[in-house]
């Protein structure tokens, strides 16, 4: 048993409430020793180890999972978590926030997205953001041992993020995992799927409903990352025809080269975005991409800064495919 747990009966786990510390005995002196973490009023955390996740998008996603299972266990009946916390517990990708000097926000800037129908009283607590919704407009499941709203009821939420951000969310709800060369999980359901979400917004007038309702047309099951859902979205935007995405090329022997991020195949033009690759990824990714260029394959490699300056992404593809038609 670490130093931090003395005095704490097993039972309670690494995150408990105080009623529960108080009904096995804990004294109050106990529950205000300076060691155990206060993420909310009447919550405890002990020997909560730091989160050393390298991406900061993965590493948000955990802190708010982290505070939903923190305050789960102050979670009144009629209350459920919905938005941003609901989207981090099915997994889905979300932009960044950041404080207001510039940081990247960490759980004490983050807080907690609880929700209630009707007439139910509101929370109130320190860190927790509420929200009131209507039951015609609300669906909810079981996720991870947590009460949130469905990914669609989650999806349609989440009106007020730019245009980008809402794609990618689609995008990642209704992936359809198909049969391939290495693909996971072949044949898994999707989460959801673009008519599910067509339904959620006739549910009512959702925040953002314009926004949503052009994010539905831009959302492909075929989208594996919320990069490429954003280099493909820059690409059409700059006037180039949409991509085929994550297809398997094969060489003129039948032998498989490579599932590439995006492609024009009868051009033989391939894009793929290079996130944070280290060690044996990289090399990976280096052969992948060697494999293709052999082949006869132009690849355009897309980096973070490329990304960010979507004229010269535009540039740099229309410049491949121009190339590949003379």
């Amino acid at each position: 048993m670490g130093r931090h747990r003395m005095n704490l009966p097993q039972d309670l786990g690494d995150t408990f409430a105080v009623r529960d510390a108080r009904a096995l005995g804990v004294g109050e002196k106990r529950l205000r020793a300076a060691d155990l973490g206060r993420p909310f009023r009447g919550i405890r955390t002990v020997d909560l180890a730091p989160l050393e996740v390298e991406d900061p998008y993965e590493r948000q996603r955990q802190q708010r999972l982290r505070l939903a299972r923190a305050y789960a266990h102050r979670l009144h009946p009629g209350h459920f978590f919905c938005r941003e916390t609901a989207a981090s517990v099915w997994g889905a990708p979300l932009p960044l926030v950041f404080t207001p000097d510039g940081a990247v926000a960490d759980e004490t800037h983050l807080g907690v997205h609880v929700g209630v129908i009707g007439p139910t009283a509101l929370p109130r607590a320190r860190g927790v953001i509420r929200h009131r919704a209507q039951a015609k407009m609300t669906s909810l499941r079981e996720h991870a041992g947590l009460l949130v709203t469905s990914p669609a009821t989650t999806w349609a939420g989440l009106g007020t993020l730019p245009l980008p951000d809402l794609i990618a969310l689609g995008d990642f709800f209704c992936r359809v995992w198909r049969e391939g060369v290495g693909r996971p999980t072949p044949g898994r359901l999707p989460l959801a799927t673009v008519a599910q979400l067509e339904a959620a917004l006739a549910t009512g007038r959702w925040q953002g409903i314009v926004r949503l309702r052009e994010a539905v047309g831009w959302i492909r099951p075929d989208a594996w990352s919320p990069k490429e859902s954003r280099v493909r979205f820059e690409l059409v935007c700059g006037g180039l025809p949409e991509p085929e995405l994550n297809g398997d090329v094969f060489d003129d022997s039948g032998r498989f080269l490579a599932c590439v991020d995006m492609l024009y195949r009868r051009e033989r033009v391939a894009i793929e975005y290079l996130g944070m690759l280290h060690g044996a990824s990289w090399a990976r990714d280096v052969e992948r991409i060697a494999s293709l260029r052999a082949a006869g394959w132009t690849v355009v490699e897309v980096t973070a800064p490329l990304l960010a300056n979507p004229r010269e992404l535009v540039r740099r593809v229309r410049h491949a495919l121009g190339g590949r038609r003379a």
